[in-house]
C-alpha cells in the first residue's frame, strides 16, 4: 500500500468513530434525564416501565447514529474532500507540475476560509511555475553565453597550430581569443556576483560615505571612452551628499549605468548625469541621447540576460541590470526608467539617506 493510500485509509477511518459515537449518546442521555427531571418537579413521579427505558435507550442510539452521520458528511464535504483535493495537487506540483489550479468550492458571493486558501495554492503555483521558467532560462542562457567565447577560444587556438601562419593573423588570433576569454571571465564573475547578491542579505553600513565623491570617480573611469565617441558629459551635482550603504556594491549601480549610457549613446551624442537630494533620500539620475527602448524592451531590461538592442550584444552580457536591481533592493532604493525609440533612455536612482 502506498503513503497516498494510507492517508486516505486513516482520513477515511476519523469520518466515524465510536468514541465519538459514545460520547454523543452519553450527552444526549443526560440531556434527556435533565428534562425528564425538570417534568418530574411539575408532575408528580410513577412508576416507568421497563420496556419504556429500553425502548428510550434504542431511540437516543437511533438519533446518535442519525447525528453522528450527518456531521460526517458535514464534515466529509466541508474538510475533508477540500483538504483531499489539495493535498492531492499539492502532490503534482511536488512531482513539477505547475499547471494546476483548484477551483472554488463555492459560488464569489458565498466564499469561505477554504475558497481563500485554494486561491492562495494557486498563487503559490503560479509563481512557482515562474520561478522554475526563470530557473530553466538562466541555465539555457548561461550554457549559451558560456558556449559562444569558448567555441571562439577553441576555433582560434586550433588555427594557431598552424606553422605558416603569418605573424598579422597569429596576432588577430590571439587578440580575439583574448577578448573572448575576458567576456567568459567577466560573464562568470557577474554570475557569482548576482548569486552572492540573491542568497544575502545586506546590513546597513555603519560608516557614511560621499556618494557625489563616488559618481565623479565612476564618470572619470569612463573619460576616455566617452572622448574616443565625442560623447558630450554632463554633470550637475550637489558639494557633498552622504549616505549609509555599502560603497562597493552602490559602485556597480553607477558602473552599469554609465556603461549602458555609453554604449546605446552613438558617437556626438550626450549623457547627463544629475544629483539631488533631501532630508530623505537621494536622488540620482543617468539619461542619454542613445537610441532609446519600446515599451516591450522596458518591461524586460531588469531579467537576467535580456538584450533589447542585439546590435550591441557582443559588448554585454545581460547581466548588468539585474545586479543594479538586485543591489538596489538589497539597499531599500528604488530604480526607474522612462525611455523612447531614437530619443533616449533616463535612469532614476532613488536612495535612503542620513543614518
Amino acid at each position: 500500500m502506498s503513503k497516498l493510500e494510507r492517508k486516505k485509509t486513516q482520513m477515511r477511518s476519523k469520518r466515524f468513530s465510536w468514541k465519538e459515537f459514545m460520547w454523543i449518546y452519553i450527552v444526549l442521555s443526560v440531556l434527556t434525564a435533565g428534562q425528564a427531571m425538570i417534568y418530574e418537579a411539575y408532575v408528580p413521579a410513577r412508576s416507568v416501565p421497563t420496556p419504556y427505558i429500553f425502548g428510550m435507550l434504542g431511540y437516543w442510539t437511533i438519533v446518535t447514529a442519525i447525528f453522528c452521520l450527518i456531521t460526517a458528511r458535514q464534515k466529509y464535504k466541508t474538510f475533508d474532500k477540500p483538504m483531499q483535493k489539495l493535498s492531492e495537487a499539492a502532490k503534482q506540483v511536488a512531482e513539477g507540475d505547475f499547471s494546476v489550479y483548484l477551483e472554488p468550492m463555492h459560488r464569489a458571493d458565498k466564499r469561505d476560509y477554504v475558497d481563500v486558501m485554494f486561491d492562495d495554492f494557486n498563487k503559490m503555483v503560479e509563481e512557482l511555475g515562474s520561478i522554475e521558467t526563470l530557473k530553466n532560462d538562466f541555465i539555457s542562457n548561461v550554457s549559451h553565453e558560456i558556449k559562444t567565447p569558448l567555441s571562439v577560444i577553441q576555433s582560434y587556438a586550433v588555427a594557431l597550430q598552424k606553422d605558416d601562419l603569418q605573424p598579422k593573423l597569429r596576432k588577430d588570433y590571439t587578440d580575439t581569443i583574448i577578448s573572448a576569454s575576458q567576456k567568459l571571465t567577466t560573464l562568470v564573475s557577474n554570475i557569482l556576483k548576482l548569486s552572492k547578491l540573491e542568497n544575502q542579505e545586506i546590513q546597513r553600513a555603519s560608516e557614511p560615505y560621499d556618494v557625489c565623491r563616488q559618481l565623479c570617480d565612476c564618470a572619470l573611469s569612463f573619460e576616455n571612452l566617452w572622448e574616443e565617441k565625442n560623447i558630450e558629459f554632463v554633470a550637475d551635482l550637489e558639494d557633498r551628499a552622504v549616505i549609509y550603504a555599502e560603497e562597493s556594491l552602490l559602485e556597480i549601480i553607477w558602473h552599469n549605468l554609465f556603461s549602458n549610457a555609453l554604449k546605446f549613446t552613438p558617437p556626438g551624442g550626450k549623457i547627463t548625469l544629475t544629483q539631488t537630494s533631501d532630508e530623505d533620500s537621494i536622488t540620482v539620475m543617468v539619461s542619454d541621447t542613445g537610441c532609446g527602448m519600446d515599451d516591450e524592451t522596458l518591461k524586460h531590461i531588469f531579467d537576467k540576460f535580456y538584450q533589447g538592442d542585439t546590435s550591441h550584444s557582443g559588448e554585454g552580457n545581460g547581466l548588468g541590470l539585474a545586479l543594479c536591481l538586485r543591489v538596489i533592493e538589497l539597499v531599500d532604493g528604488a530604480i526607474s526608467v522612462t525611455s523612447e525609440p531614437d530619443k533616449g533612455t533616463a535612469f532614476t536612482v532613488k536612495l535612503k539617506s542620513g543614518i
